[in-house]
């Protein structure tokens, strides 16, 4: 990025397109597959992890001035609580009854999968989708721990140092049980 972050997110804030685009594109992927990730099976098959990232996007845009800018890992941290929380409160609503309109999982898939028109052939979009599919399956098979450490070190980008003083546990023990858990993850492929 061009910019440094406060700037970018103050710029994105105030919703001019260059800044919301760099913000985008910069942590959107990561965004994407943390969703995916954390969402589960019930929540994806009644709505699109496009969706839900994109609506974690909006929040925080919206409430970009309430941030108070600590650094790039401050900001991860606040991008993917908000995530949670989004989350969470999709579940909820999904879990109290007040939708029982159903959306078929694989047509959400396809609805994903279309934005690689472009890009895949629809081989090599049925190949992303067994991947995907298996990374998934793989990852839902680890212990909860094992897939925050995965999370917080590969998508959110935490160092050693943060994972460990957010797990009440020292780096080696960060080091080992994140080296640990991608060899269980990759057996599982």
């Amino acid at each position: 990025m061009t910019d440094d972050l406060e700037t970018l997110l103050r710029r994105a804030s105030q919703h001019e397109e260059s800044a919301v685009a760099a913000l985008l594109q910069e942590h959107l992927p990561a965004l994407r597959a943390f969703v995916r990730l954390k969402a589960g099976p019930m929540l994806l098959a009644k709505e699109s992890c496009s969706d839900l990232a994109q609506s974690v996007c909006r929040d925080v845009l919206e409430n970009a001035d309430r941030f108070r800018f600590g650094g790039e890992a401050e900001f991860r941290k606040w991008l993917f609580t908000t995530a949670m929380r989004k989350i969470a409160d999709r579940a909820e609503h999904w879990q109290a009854g007040k939708r029982n309109v159903r959306r078929e999982a694989a047509g959400l898939e396809e609805e994903e999968m279309r934005g690689y028109a472009g890009i895949y052939t629809p081989s090599g979009q049925a190949a992303a989708r067994e991947e995907l599919a298996r990374v998934e399956a793989g990852f839902g098979q680890l212990s909860p721990e094992k897939q925050e450490v995965i999370l917080m070190a590969r998508l959110m980008g935490l160092s050693h140092a943060q994972i460990a003083q957010e797990l009440g546990k020292s780096e080696v023990a960060v080091r080992t049980m994140l080296s640990r858990a991608l060899a269980e993850l990759a057996e599982h492929l």
